[in-house]
């Protein structure tokens, strides 16, 4: 069956169809790694998204279930070179075709995928229309300038309820815009207890979870369209250590008075390279964004850049100079691509710890009972104050100061050499 693939500047290419019979509208972006495809499709920040692979053989190690990065795909159409119908893998369960009419996306086969991604590179990314069958093309432009981009992709793929996923070790609370299954399982490699909660969650009911941490997931789309997340960090910072990753980079600065923007074309892929700036090391990293932080911005707030793109020299990282509050825009998890930026991370519990050190936190139960002390104090307080006599009332105030009791204890002095967050 004959697919097309409409760009929104008149650009025509016809194809071969497979995937679902099926008519989709949506931005077009390009992905410039070798592997992953199936990741890639099962990537929550691709969402509103139809996806051109630039490497020629897609599918030829089939779909296993079990590296998907999400419960399904969330891309709106899939454009490649080739797709392989018969994979060689012990471990394939299905094939790209079948994976894509299982959740009714279309895909698009035998097109120039070079020129396509030249087009993208050239003008920026733009809608396009992609459809299988043989509707008039008239008709295929009609709808694709009535259609309009998505602005709510965040809502559409969290989390509706809060997830518990049980560790011994650092409670973190996920924020999930559209979280890929390697941060958690980052997460719960390293013994944390994780709590994966709705993109939509005001900060005083991610306080009641009692987390030492915040992860801020990546997910698709502007940082602009989530406002209230940018809100709920705000009043997060400062008193709960912050990691941020992909969007949760991006809504962290916003939330810290930096502002971004939309890039020409993005960066999606496994191997950007990125510059640790205080060591001067080199990571080749994965990505998957259209936005980013812009760098004038950043001058003005309480953030300091740590990493840059080596390309395009984009910020690819922040740290707050006073909070314990750091981002990337980079996947360090990968899931697909290159697992060099793993140690941020340990980095991140580390800057827990260290929190954890020097703010006493107490317990929830020293919590309840402080409340119920208080709670008697007040009464008792009140009924004494009744039955007192005015001579009594009026008692020195030297007494009081006389009591040992009444003297605050001194509070030990910090050791000196203990690392602050901004130098950790």
């Amino acid at each position: 069956m004959q697919a097309r693939l409409l760009l929104e500047d008149g650009t025509l290419f016809t194809g071969s169809a497979f995937g679902a019979e099926a008519e989709t509208t949506g931005e077009v972006v390009f992905n410039t790694g070798l592997t992953g495809y199936q990741e890639v499709l099962s990537d929550p920040s691709y969402c509103g998204q139809i996806v051109a692979m630039t490497y020629p053989l897609i599918g030829n190690y089939g779909i296993t279930r079990d590296d998907f990065e999400s419960i399904r795909p969330f891309v709106h159409g899939f454009v490649v070179r080739e797709h392989e119908t018969l994979p060689s893998n012990w471990r394939a369960q299905d094939t790209v075709d079948q994976l894509l009419k299982e959740y009714g996306i279309p895909g698009i086969s035998g097109i120039d995928t070079r020129m396509l991604t030249r087009i993208l590179r050239h003008h920026g990314t733009m809608r396009g229309l992609l459809a299988t069958g043989n509707a008039p093309i008239g008709e295929l432009q009609e709808r694709l300038a009535a259609s309009r981009l998505l602005t709510d992709q965040v809502r559409r793929v969290s989390t509706s309820s809060v997830l518990h996923i049980p560790g011994r070790r650092e409670r973190i609370a996920v924020l999930d815009f559209g979280s890929k299954s390697g941060i958690v399982r980052d997460l719960v490699a390293r013994g944390c207890d994780v709590v994966i909660v709705p993109q939509n969650t005001t900060a005083d009911a991610i306080r009641k979870l009692d987390p030492d941490g915040i992860m801020l997931s990546n997910g698709p789309g502007d940082p602009k369209d989530v406002p209230h997340a940018v809100d709920a960090i705000r009043n997060l910072l400062g008193d709960i250590p912050i990691f941020g990753i992909c969007l949760g980079h991006q809504l962290l600065s916003l939330a810290c008075g930096a502002d971004t923007e939309k890039m020409k074309f993005g960066h999606r892929g496994g191997n950007h390279p990125v510059k640790e700036l205080a060591t001067g090391r080199c990571y080749i990293t994965s990505q998957n964004h259209g936005y980013t932080v812009k760098p004038e911005s950043i001058a003005g707030t309480k953030l300091a850049v740590t990493h840059i793109n080596n390309n395009d020299k984009t910020v690819e990282g922040v740290r707050h100079t006073e909070f314990p509050a750091f981002s990337v825009q980079y996947h360090p998890e990968a899931s697909p691509g290159p697992q060099d930026s793993g140690y941020l991370f340990d980095q991140f519990i580390e800057m827990i710890r260290i929190h954890k050190a020097t703010v006493a936190k107490p317990s929830r139960q020293a919590v309840i009972h402080l409340g119920v002390v208080r709670a008697n104090g007040r009464l008792a307080g009140t009924a004494a104050a009744s039955a007192a006599s005015p001579a009594e009332s009026a008692a020195s105030p030297a007494a009081s100061a006389a009591s040992p009791a009444a003297q605050p204890e001194e509070a030990e002095p910090a050791e000196k050499g203990e690392p602050t967050y901004a130098e950790k």
